[in-house]
Parts: structure tokens; C-alpha cells; sequence
């Protein structure tokens, strides 16, 4: 039986280190809801944006934030296409730093029998941004070159496993020796430590100066000006997001000398789901595939969650950082 009150964590004024642990209602879900018991809740990096008042979508305070969890859909709601028992991946706008969560049925992705509830927890944010960059944005073909900035991030890995799955170059930038060795193990065909001055010309050298069909870059500021400089004749900029703080100013004399394109990366579902129907379904078959293997670079305990998001936010983590709320984690 599902209890009335639940654990949660709540943002009641800006900051990380004026999070709360409470205990708050479970919450009702609607016709079209389910409401899923999360076992695992992936942090991102807009769950510091929002906790900020920084994020374009501001909650009114207070809160719960968490914005991608799984689990198992306990009570469903008659029109939104779930089972109890089900279990399923899923963005939520917010409420996911919690034991219950109320999910739209359109935004649940199935998990797969025997595939972890932990690594389904990054499909529904990561790995569908970079799915609607490589395959909905733009369309990479076999044998173009694809350079990924911080690739050893959430984002960063998923595009380079979907597009070295669709048959392209991987050319991955990430920061540090370890970093650069996990995305090459996640299928980059080169890795560059982006830290260094003029790394750039090492892409110039590995593309025999030709550069890059398609550049991934989450990170903005000073990487995604110097991304700019390697991108090929009718290139694709991809801007996903810029967790260096810094949006980049992009000079339209490269786009223009390269007839190149900046391309914005943003979904909805309200807007976009017909497209994100199609990105869910090849998610769910490169997942059963192997073609992308989710890397959960740290799991944190519940009553961690404030270290996790500190430790996101410094940039100490690999792929996609999780809190369990079925045991207690060690980082």
C-alpha cells in the first residue's frame, strides 16, 4: 500500500547548501499520470541551473527538484498508457528528488527486462538530447567525422556511443587523461585532452585539416570557440548547452566562409512528440542492442544529495551521477 507522506528534498531559496530534507505528501497523479516509487533519481546539470533561479524553467518556491528518475509505477492513472508494476525511465519537470513522483505517461520510457533500473535513469534527459542532436537536428552520415566536446559527461558520452553507432568518425574532447581513456572506451576512435592550449590543430592533424562534419558541444564559453575554428566545409555546430557558465558569441564569418550551420538543440513534449516518440523507440533498441551502455560515474546515497550536485557541479564526475533510494550508496 502506498503510504501518505513521502522523503523529499526541497529548495526553498536559492543554493545548493539551502536544500532541506521533509517529509511531504505523496503526490495524486492525474488521468494522464502514473505515480512511480523512484528507485534511482539522475542528476543534470539544469538541477543546478533551476536550484539557482537560473534555469529557463523556474518552479515557484518551495520545491522539489530532480528532473530524471526510474522506478515502478505503483498507481496509473486511466489515460496515461501505464501499468502498475510497469517499470520506467522518466523526465519529469520536477519532484523527482523524492520516494514518489507523479509522471506524464507520454514522457515514461519503458525499461527493457534486463536492463538496470540505474542505467535506464540516463536515457530520458542525456541520452534523448543527444539522440535529437545526432539523428532529429542533423543526420550524421556514415563516415563524417563527429567532434564531441566534454565527452566524458552524460551528454557527452551518449552522443559519442549514438554516433559512433551511426557510423561516424568519434572524435572526443574531454579533461584529463582518465576522461579522454573513458571515451575512447565508450567507442571514440580518438580523445583529446581539451585543457591544453591549441588543441584544436590536434583535430586539424587527425582530420588531415579537414576538421569536423559535426560538432556536439554541451559546454560553450572558450572550448566551443575553439571548436569553431576546426569545423568542415558545411559543418553542423550543435549547441546543447553551456555548463561552463559562459554562452558563447558565434561568429558568423565561420558559418559563412564553411556555408556551415549553428544548429540549437531543445525539445518538449508538448511541442515534439511525435519527434520524441521516434527517439524513444531508437533508444529502447540501441539500449537492448548494447550500442549505448549508460556509464553511472557515482552513486550517492539519498541523504547525499547535496554532495552529489556539489560534486556535478565541480565537475569531479564521469558520464551520469545517480541517488539511490533503495540503499545506502558509497560514493
Amino acid at each position: 500500500m502506498t503510504p501518505s507522506t513521502m522523503h523529499a528534498w526541497r529548495s526553498g531559496t536559492p543554493g545548493v547548501d539551502q536544500l532541506e530534507q521533509i517529509d511531504a505528501a505523496v503526490p495524486t497523479p492525474t488521468a494522464e499520470e502514473a505515480l512511480v516509487r523512484v528507485e534511482t533519481a539522475a542528476l543534470n546539470f539544469s538541477d543546478l541551473l533551476m536550484i539557482d533561479d537560473r534555469y529557463q524553467v523556474r518552479p515557484p518556491r518551495p520545491f522539489i527538484p530532480g528532473q530524471e528518475v526510474a522506478g515502478t509505477v505503483v498507481a496509473a492513472g486511466e489515460r496515461c498508457g501505464l501499468k502498475v508494476g510497469e517499470r520506467v525511465a522518466s523526465k519529469v519537470l520536477w519532484g523527482g528528488f523524492a520516494d514518489y513522483v507523479a509522471v506524464r505517461g507520454d514522457m515514461a520510457i519503458p525499461v527493457p527486462h534486463g536492463i538496470s533500473l540505474a542505467a535506464a535513469s540516463a536515457l530520458p534527459v542525456v541520452y534523448t538530447t543527444s539522440m535529437v542532436a545526432l539523428t532529429e537536428s542533423t543526420t550524421v552520415k556514415p563516415g563524417e567525422t563527429v567532434l564531441v566536446l566534454a565527452a566524458a559527461g552524460g551528454v557527452g558520452l551518449a552522443a559519442v556511443e549514438i554516433a559512433r553507432h551511426l557510423g561516424a568518425r568519434v572524435i572526443a574532447a574531454a579533461g584529463g587523461s582518465d576522461k579522454c581513456a573513458l571515451a575512447k572506451a565508450h567507442g571514440a576512435h580518438e580523445a583529446i585532452d581539451y585543457r591544453n592550449d591549441g588543441w584544436s590543430e590536434q583535430v586539424k592533424t587527425l582530420t588531415g585539416g579537414r576538421g569536423a562534419d559535426i560538432i556536439v558541444d554541451p559546454v560553450g564559453g572558450a572550448a566551443a570557440k575553439e571548436a569553431m575554428r576546426v569545423m568542415a566545409w558545411e559543418g553542423r555546430f550543435l549547441v546543447v548547452g553551456f555548463t561552463s557558465g559562459e554562452v558563447p558569441q558565434i561568429p558568423a564569418n565561420r558559418l559563412l566562409l564553411k556555408r556551415a550551420a549553428a544548429i540549437g538543440v531543445y525539445w518538449n513534449h508538448d511541442r515534439d512528440a511525435a519527434m520524441l516518440a521516434r527517439v524513444s523507440a531508437r533508444l529502447t533498441e540501441y539500449l537492448q542492442a548494447g550500442a549505448v551502455r549508460p556509464h553511472i560515474g557515482a552513486t550517492f546515497a539519498f541523504d547525499q544529495l547535496p554532495d552529489a550536485l556539489r560534486a556535478l557541479g565541480d565537475r569531479k564526475t564521469t558520464g551520469k551521477v545517480t541517488i539511490s533510494l533503495t540503499h545506502e550508496a558509497a560514493r
